[in-house]
């Protein structure tokens, strides 16, 4: 294992499964997760109440969705594959595993689609994250053969701190400061025999890995937590900057090293909230994305990102990057600064929360511990 960056030539990498996947619960850590993105109906998608945070509606996703993705999923792989990059799979999601259950909750299971979310790699160090949705608790269990083939290997292993995610772990601060999203302000989050107050949550999407130097995104004292526990675990062989609020959670769809030098970023003001050496790279703001450019869907349908979705892209070496075909404008915008393109199709990354990057690990990159900020 050996992955210090975002863009150094590409080797290994692995990519999520979607098979099983059939339906969203709409649930506390749910709504707190997509609450930047999520597109309200107020008759269709009720907001949770201030005294039932945790009361859950499932959203079931219809059958042609879920196939079509499958075979986007599948392409990607091999569009990988055909450019000499050696593809690992998670284990797919039996379809009679319905929930997940701990001692203080229980919710729907989905599969282990995008991946990054849960995994931190750093150098040559897996590092499980504590999940934010709960649905998603378990869903690293689905990873244990790959991650068992690189620690036999040499990798390290790590598991931060598992949260026992009952309504008091959630830090409702940026819920309760913007406006808009799903969910009422949780005034009054269910008591449980299991509170501890606000746990460590946090996802590897939340991270920049430029070399030897991390870039975190921190919007709650629940991501302050986790990367406190971060710093002090990788003090020594990393530096961690924060950043705070740059959005809600994760920072890849707002900005992606695509080389030393040169940043994707959704739009020039998301330099005032980097770290000042990055503030001097050269900065690539693709044009405002097009509506037509995304599958239209019915009322019912939940839709879980912004439009802003492929700035997702995933870079296989410093020079080419994999991008949805369906963006030509950001295809336009990247060949004129002397990218190669390599267009795969995903058809419905609003429907499932991810892009390129969101549904991959990258294990095994050329690059280094390389110092990019000095």
């Amino acid at each position: 294992m050996n992955s210090f960056d975002e863009w150094s030539p590409l080797r290994e990498v692995v990519v999520g499964s979607a098979r099983n996947y059939t339906s969203h619960e709409r649930e506390l850590s749910f709504d707190f997760f997509f609450h930047d993105n999520i597109v309200r109906s107020e008759w269709y998608y009720p907001r949770l109440s201030a005294t039932g945070g945790s009361t859950a509606t499932r959203s079931t996703i219809k059958q042609r969705y879920v196939d079509e993705l499958n075979e986007d999923v599948e392409g990607i792989a091999d569009t990988l594959r055909s450019l000499s990059i050696t593809v690992l799979r998670p284990m797919d999601l039996p379809a009679d595993v319905a929930a997940v259950r701990t001692l203080a909750w229980e919710a729907a299971v989905v599969p282990p689609l995008n991946i990054r979310d849960n995994t931190l790699i750093v150098g040559d160090e897996i590092i499980e994250t504590p999940p934010m949705i709960r649905s998603r608790y378990f869903e690293t269990q689905l990873l244990k053969p790959v991650y068992e083939r690189y620690f036999s290997a040499g990798a390290r292993w790590t598991v931060m701190p598992r949260p026992l995610m009952t309504d008091a772990s959630f830090d409702p601060s940026y819920v309760n400061s913007t406006v808009g999203g799903p969910t009422e302000q949780i005034a009054h989050p269910q008591p449980s025999h299991y509170d501890v107050g606000y746990e460590m949550l946090f996802d590897g999407a939340q991270c920049l890995r430029l070399g030897r130097d991390i870039v975190v995104n921190v919007a709650t004292a629940n991501h302050a937590k986790a990367c406190d526990w971060l710093e002090r675990h990788l003090a020594g062989r990393f530096r961690i900057h924060r950043i705070f609020r740059l959005s809600d959670s994760h920072i890849d769809s707002m900005v992606l090293a695509l080389r030393p030098g040169t940043l994707l970023v959704r739009s020039p003001e998301v330099a005032d909230l980097l770290p000042e050496p990055l503030r001097k790279w050269d900065f690539i703001v693709p044009p405002v994305p097009e509506a037509n450019g995304f599958p239209q869907y019915d009322a019912d349908d939940l839709i879980l990102t912004s439009k802003y979705i492929d700035l997702n892209v995933l870079s296989v070496s410093p020079d080419t990057v994999l991008v949805n075909e369906a963006c030509p404008e950001l295809i336009r915008t990247l060949e004129a600064h002397r990218f190669t393109v390599v267009p795969v199709r995903h058809r419905h990354r609003r429907l499932f929360g991810g892009g390129f990057h969101c549904f991959t690990l990258d294990t095994v990159r050329d690059g280094g511990p390389e110092d990019y900020l000095d």
